[in-house]
């Protein structure tokens, strides 16, 4: 399975003309050439070639299957074709998503032998700045990249599906920000907000004399979205009698204002998102069964905060920076960042978000010490599977440590007795009576 130098020096040649990053590496993951494109990222940093690709790009020891990630190399082997994965690379500039292609080169008896690599960076997307709001590295969080990567530069409709606060927006902004339309507008609909009765017109627009109050023309959001993305959010609460004018507009292009007879064409990609499981709203009758197959070309699942690892912690980091505002950052102490990453998020990003600027604003110091926590979710934590002790009510053995333990208690949570009764599963009245009891003693 070996590879004449002749061969060899031709396909280097080829990759050097290439203007995208690229290398070539053997079926044990060793550089054997690498464009300058790709050498331009190492400039005075490290020599890539003779070093094996999961070192460089990722900082690992073992393949990138080994340590949890898709390796394209391995899905390649086992189905003999192009595979095209998303990967997190270090780079000398810092940490980017890549779009990773990997195309196998073949001996003449048909074995693979070697590998090309293309590396295309997803603009904008990094694990720790500003991907359109978009950090994490966990696997459920790539898994949820690679979709984008894949759907973004399609005119494919989008339907984004996912607990209050995983962030929806920010997912469909960032698959407008990849698109060929990222220049053109991006108009975000809040489907909860409108009434039925102004709906349409906040769509579609309407003419002078529609209706009583209609002293002006008004331009619809449709066509405030021309060229760009329409972002239909919380699709579910669509009234019945818009959903058949909003599937006219994705079948047939077409929408009138209100109050105008003639049609009016329409240049907008549609991404919608929803909270509410519409499989069951089409069963119900309370959504069309025809307008969710045309919205759910595509689907994407955004998962809940809860199962994405530490991207919690990494979510924080960057949260607080931008709550300094350019000042000093904030620190979490272990205590803290360990019942963060415990806690289950029933409002997600968004949660994540208000807990840290809560705590910034009762933290006088450098460090958020669980005691900045909000009282009602130190509680919630008790409840947690493997809740570690200093979250627990404290199981006194004796009287006298049992008046100790509430002394404390009671301080820590400054005198807030409905919250501490709350926390040590006890009625107010309950705890009212012990703390006179032990009072007396």
């Amino acid at each position: 399975m070996a590879v004449d130098q002749k061969s060899l020096a031709e396909l280097v040649s080829f990759l050097e003309a290439l203007p995208e990053p690229h290398i070539l590496c053997d079926r044990d993951y060793r550089i054997l050439a690498a464009n300058e494109a790709y050498r331009a990222n190492w400039v005075d940093q490290i020599e890539v070639v003779g070093r094996k690709c999961f070192e460089v790009s990722h900082r690992h020891t073992v393949p990138c299957d080994q340590a949890g990630e898709s390796c394209p190399l391995q899905r390649s082997l086992r189905s003999g074709r192009r595979e095209r994965v998303l990967h997190l690379h270090y780079t000398a500039q810092g940490e980017s998503f890549e779009n990773i292609e990997l195309s196998p080169i073949r001996d003449a008896s048909g074995a693979i032998v070697l590998y090309i690599e293309k590396l295309e960076a997803l603009p904008g997307a990094q694990s720790r700045s500003h991907a359109q709001g978009l950090i994490g590295r966990s696997p459920a969080f790539l898994g949820m990249m690679e979709l984008i990567s894949r759907v973004a530069p399609s005119e494919a409709s989008v339907l984004l599906q996912g607990e209050s606060g995983t962030g929806k927006e920010l997912v469909a902004n960032a698959i407008h920000q990849l698109s060929p339309r990222a220049n053109a507008p991006f108009v975000a609909v809040d489907c909860s907000g409108l009434p039925e009765t102004l709906f349409e017109s906040a769509l579609f627009g309407h003419e002078r004399g529609a209706f009583t109050g209609a002293t002006t023309r008004t331009t619809g959001l449709v066509e405030a979205a021309s060229g760009g993305t329409l972002f239909l959010d919380e699709l579910g609460d669509i009234p019945l009698s818009i959903q058949v004018k909003l599937l006219r507009l994705l079948e047939s292009g077409t929408y009138r204002r209100v109050g105008a007879p003639e049609l009016r064409k329409a240049d907008v990609r549609t991404i919608s998102a929803t909270h509410r499981p519409l499989t069951e709203m089409v069963t119900k009758g309370l959504f069309r069964q025809d307008l969710f197959y045309r919205l759910n070309v595509f689907p994407i699942h955004l998962p809940p905060l809860r199962q994405r690892g530490d991207d919690v912690l990494l979510l924080a980091e960057t949260l607080l920076a931008r709550l300094a505002g350019g000042s000093s950052c904030r620190r979490l102490s272990p205590e803290a960042a360990d019942w963060l990453s415990r806690y289950a998020y029933p409002g997600n990003v968004r949660e994540l978000r208000n807990i840290l600027e809560r705590a910034s604003l009762l933290c006088d110091g450098d460090e958020i010490l669980l005691q900045h926590l909000p009282l009602e979710l130190v509680t919630a934590a008790c409840t947690l599977p493997g809740a570690p002790p200093q979250y627990l009510p404290a199981q006194p053995d004796s009287r006298e440590r049992e008046a100790v333990s509430l002394a404390e208690q009671v301080r820590h949570f400054r005198g807030n007795r409905k919250a501490l009764a709350r926390h040590l599963g006890l009625s107010e009245r309950t705890l009212y009576r012990r703390l006179k009891c032990l009072t007396k003693t």
